[in-house]
């Protein structure tokens, strides 16, 4: 694990050496156990690592045989054994016992092929100083960040934005036509960034850059892996999870170093802490709650720690600890990021990263197994989206003229949309309507639906709740959970591995039956079977919370309240917002005339995050 950065060198005269130094040394955290570098006349390398595997011989940046090609890397190969004796039958000589050298020799013997074999979570850069060509890839659910710069004869690249900071070619700039859109999703759902001339390299995609041109490919799209099975009855779909996940936790234990688990009150977690403990009963797990009984869940994953009988190590989060770490959690991000659960995670991280560098956890079950609300919402639209659309607009244009308290009104409306239209996540915070009267300038965004729709397109033949299931892995997964995941973990030089998110568990979730994934109103049906079989049935059987957080009642606090205010009332706040309609947003929270934590929350994140990047940065 680690953090790398480089640039291409292009028309840069300035000491080369002194500038990738300090585009590393900004990402430190990301990797405080080494650094080192790679120059030349045409690029420049740098890399932080966290030693996990081969801990003398890992260094990066990597050469191969005949120092022709450079290799840096931020992940873990999980498959790397098997392709490593591969390339040693094929003629390959290895100087380290790293999944490193495995990615280096494989892009030398299969090239861009190589990117099918690979089961890992990876983010890399190969250098080919004969071709002059820069080859970069991303694993398949984005586990793994990558960001380039590209501005003019200007290309950079590397795990964090921040690194490009330090380059004195780049030009900081926001691009507040992005705000907008962000309002509504709370992140931007494209490959770009608040930074203009900033982009993402997406999930499942590869790069190559030569004389100066950029091409981007997608090597692995999970819309076209859809391919439900019927004949397995639901008990031998249980079995085959139950089989697959032991697999995958199995692989995802690899290292030289201490592996813990984080540990909340809900059966993902709880299942991979069951699996690592039948190999390791000695093994850690950290909770986080907080010093509000009624929003901490601690007592729930200390119950189930005690019931197997591994060690939990807990801590509590308080108010002050919240705000006070809210804006440098904003800089940790990278883009503003304004889920509340960000800051629980950041302190879990922080405390388990006393005990072990590596940590297992529960994230991508929900996405891979069918574990959000709105997906039986899809299900239960299933049999009245039989109905010609017509009628069903028919009816809801009636239904709009209808008092709120008749039954079934918002049922009937949102029937008769389809499903891009009526999907919760584009209006997640903000409404459509709703931002252009906080905003100062809204400028002509369009609809926020419309910039998921050619997700819903691809998968457009699929029922419902799996375009839902589709749409969440390339969107609200891999800027939302994956990118707080990443950064919280990595703010504190933690590696965190996701055993869900495997390439296999994947293959055989995408075959699994709807009502195997939902069914009524039960989420998660086939996985939660295959979990009860090592569960207690209340673990097992236990709705999905999340990160359950206090922040509504200490919005409320005077403490808190006058910190919001100030930043509301601030230059920055005056910048981006209407003050007038924010400050009504506040002081309604404050008064209890209405729950505006999220609204609220979110304005405040985007002003924390702008005085991190553009005024303390």
């Amino acid at each position: 694990m680690c953090g790398f950065a480089g640039y291409f060198v292009g028309g840069f005269g300035g000491d080369r050496e002194a500038v990738i130094r300090a585009m590393a040394d900004r990402i430190v955290h990301r990797g405080p156990d080494q650094a080192d570098y790679y120059v030349d006349d045409d690029v420049c390398l740098g890399f932080r690592r966290l030693s996990i595997i081969d801990l003398e011989g890992g260094s990066q940046p990597i050469r191969n045989e005949d120092g022709t090609k450079v290799l840096v890397f931020n992940g873990e190969i999980y498959n790397y054994q098997g392709l490593r004796e591969e390339l040693l039958a094929a003629g390959h000589v290895f100087k380290t016992k790293t999944d490193s050298e495995v990615l280096l020799h494989g892009y030398e013997e299969w090239g861009p092929d190589l990117l099918h074999r690979l089961r890992g979570m990876f983010a890399f850069v190969v250098w080919d100083s004969v071709a002059k060509k820069l080859f970069g890839a991303r694993d398949i659910f984005g586990i793994k960040p990558f960001y380039y710069y590209q501005n003019g004869g200007e290309f950079m690249f590397g795990s964090e934005i921040k690194s490009f900071l330090s380059h004195p070619s780049f030009v900081k700039e926001l691009d507040e036509t992005k705000l907008p859109d962000w309002l509504c999703y709370e992140y931007i759902p494209s490959r770009e960034t608040f930074f203009k001339h900033v982009f993402k390299l997406l999930n499942g995609e590869y790069f190559e850059y030569q004389n100066g041109e950029l091409s981007v490919h997608k090597y692995y799209d999970v819309a076209d892996k859809f391919v439900e099975n019927p004949v397995p009855t639901l008990q031998e779909w249980e079995d085959r999870i139950a089989d697959e996940f032991v697999e995958s936790v199995a692989v995802h234990r690899i290292s030289d170093v201490e592996v813990g688990c984080f540990l909340s009150s809900g059966v993902d977690s709880s299942y991979v802490v069951r699996e690592v403990s039948k190999v390791f009963d000695a093994v850690k797990t950290f909770s986080v709650g907080y010093e509000e009984e009624q929003y901490s869940e601690l007592p729930y994953a200390q119950e189930f720690s005690a019931h197997i009988g591994v060690e939990n190590i807990a801590n509590k989060v308080s108010a002050k600890d919240y705000f006070d770490y809210a804006g440098i959690i904003q800089y940790y991000m990278d883009e503003p990021l304004p889920n509340p659960s960000e800051v629980p995670l950041f302190f879990l991280a922080q405390n388990a990263r006393k005990y072990v560098k590596v940590v297992l956890s529960g994230e991508g079950a929900d996405e891979l197994f069918g574990g959000y609300p709105m997906y039986l919402e899809g299900g239960h639209f299933a049999k009245y989206s039989r109905l010609p659309r017509v009628l069903r607009k028919g009816a809801a244009a009636i239904m709009r003229h209808m008092p709120e308290r008749v039954k079934g009104k918002r049922f009937v409306i949102r029937g008769a949309m389809l499903p891009y239209e009526r999907f919760m996540r584009a209006n997640y915070v903000f409404t459509r309507d709703e931002r252009a009267k906080y905003l100062k300038n809204p400028g002509n965004p369009v609809d926020p639906v419309l910039l998921s729709k050619h997700h819903f397109d691809k998968v457009a033949h699929l029922d419902e709740p799996t375009q839902l299931q589709y749409v969440d892995m390339q969107t609200w997964m891999l800027y939302d959970i994956l990118q707080k995941a990443d950064r919280m973990s990595m703010a504190n030089s933690l590696e965190l591995r996701v055993p869900f998110l495997d390439k296999k568990m994947l293959e055989l979730a995408v075959t699994l039956p709807t009502d195997c994934r939902i069914n009524g109103n039960i989420t998660k049906v086939a996985l939660r079977g295959a979990a009860l079989k090592q569960l207690p049935e209340r673990t097992a059987h236990k709705k999905k919370l999340g990160f359950p957080v206090p922040l509504n009642d200490w919005l409320r606090q005077d403490e808190y309240y006058e910190r919001v205010k100030t930043a509301f009332e601030g230059e920055i706040a005056d910048k981006f917002f209407n003050r007038d309609a924010i400050m009504a947003l506040l002081n309604d929270h404050k008064n209890g005339t209405s729950k505006n934590m999220k609204k609220i929350w979110t304005i405040y994140t985007f002003i924390l995050w702008y005085e991190q990047f553009f005024v303390l940065n």
